[in-house]
């Protein structure tokens, strides 16, 4: 069977639906309110936030990429991502993560974090972020905090990750 779906930049018209796809993919909207949130703020960068589509069009997969800084080097924090329950497990979200990270690349980005899943990040090449003496303000598993450079010419730097004021960290 031939996979339908396409992965595009999301536009204006489907901010609607990517918030259907975080408040279906989790039990609160804390992760709605936040793509919310940071769409009206200065790290949101144009083209890094990318929707996994269905056969008809319908988004049914989000990922969003947007700045933050490990110390003071610019960097790309990735998340929320997320997928409609009933496409989950169906490579949707692989489908949307990659597309954002290759859109990250092209636009000469060097580092991603990202707090998330230790079993499903490591797919994309997200490796332990303590590892090159990268930390956060805050308690995490240390296996949740994980960090992609995007060139591999280019290491990640050390220091404390400072997110965007909407995430609270």
């Amino acid at each position: 069977m031939r996979d339908t779906r396409t992965t595009r930049p999301e536009t204006t018209a489907d901010a609607a639906a990517v918030r259907e796809i975080h408040l279906a993919a989790f039990d609160t909207p804390l992760e709605a309110d936040l793509v919310d949130a940071l769409r009206a703020d200065p790290a949101w960068i144009d083209g890094l936030s990318w929707v996994c589509a269905g056969a008809d069009g319908t988004p049914v997969g989000h990922a969003l990429l947007t700045r933050c800084h490990i110390g003071d080097v610019p960097a790309l924090c990735l998340g929320p991502v997320a997928v409609r329950p009933e496409h989950q497990r169906t490579g949707a979200g692989s489908a949307v993560v990659r597309a954002a990270l290759r859109a990250a690349r092209a636009l000469g980005e060097r580092h991603v974090v990202v707090l998330g899943h230790p079993e499903y990040y490591p797919r994309f090449g997200f490796t332990r972020a303590s590892a090159h003496g990268i930390a956060l303000t805050v308690d995490v598993p240390d296996e949740a905090l994980m960090v992609l450079t995007l060139d591999a010419g280019d290491p990640p730097p050390a220091g404390t990750v400072r997110y965007a004021e909407p995430f609270g960290i």
